[in-house]
């Protein structure tokens, strides 16, 4: 990795680790910095993951999406999570789209366009929407570093919040093991009884394991085992095992 990149990387980790965070659900995935990248229309998979904190909080998600063609590819997603903090079980969907504005390339960036809504089912109500762009530099063929600049609504505390996150994917030549590392949060004014965990950086290492060269591509099967640290802002420690499905629906017009 050249030294300019690694200098970009450094910075963008230094800035959003001041950034506090009291939601992580930004890209729908076990990891939280999204990338730029958008599957052709008729691709689909199933992302899933449960994650258990040192302080017995638990979190257990699915997020199935599929890339269709209106007009352009947009990715469809459906985050749908059962967590408990503190002893209390809360349930939430959150619906997303995404759209490739400018296709990234080695040596260049590229940039997407998101936009989630985070609904509570039992009262039927949004209490959070975000839009975002996510940037993507392919340094190399085996390394690209994931930028995520935002805007998010809180409905429920009435609060408005910059979002940000930087990550880097580092994979083998041969793309069966991924190494990926993230850091990521939010800025704004907080409540005053807010703790002060609240503040502090989230970060995220893992590493994931790809199946998909040895099946048929399309039947792709990732797996990733993943630590973080004080993701919802607890100040606790998390492990993550998260598996990923992908597959194609109908045929691809030329």
């Amino acid at each position: 990795m050249g030294r300019p990149v690694r200098w970009v990387a450094a910075l963008a980790c230094a800035v959003v680790a001041g950034f506090p965070q009291e939601r992580a659900w930004a890209a729908g995935a076990a990891y939280q910095v999204d990338t730029a990248e958008v599957s052709e229309p008729g691709s689909c998979k199933v992302e899933s993951w449960a994650s258990a904190a040192s302080n017995r909080d638990f979190i257990l998600a699915t997020t199935p999406a599929c890339v269709v063609n209106l007009y352009r590819a947009f990715e469809l997603s459906a985050q749908i999570a059962r967590s408990r903090s503190d002893g209390e079980w809360g349930t939430s969907i959150s619906p997303k789209i995404k759209t490739n504005l400018i296709p990234s390339a080695i040596g260049r960036f590229g940039v997407a366009f998101t936009a989630i809504a985070q609904v509570d089912p039992s009262n039927r109500e949004v209490s959070a929407w975000l839009v975002a762009l996510p940037a993507t530099l392919r340094v190399s063929n085996v390394v690209r570093i994931n930028l995520n600049l935002g805007y998010q609504r809180d409905r429920v505390s009435a609060r408005d919040y910059l979002t940000s996150g930087a990550g880097v994917d580092w994979r083998t030549p041969d793309n069966v093991w991924t190494l990926t590392g993230e850091v990521f949060g939010q800025m704004g004014a907080l409540p005053e009884d807010t703790p002060r965990t609240v503040t502090q950086p989230r970060w995220q290492a893992g590493l994931r394991w790809q199946a998909g060269l040895r099946w048929r591509p399309v039947d792709a099967f990732n797996m990733d085992l993943i630590y973080g640290r004080n993701l919802p802002g607890e100040n606790a420690n998390w492990l993550t095992l998260a598996t990923v499905f992908r597959f194609k629906v109908g045929e691809q017009k030329k």
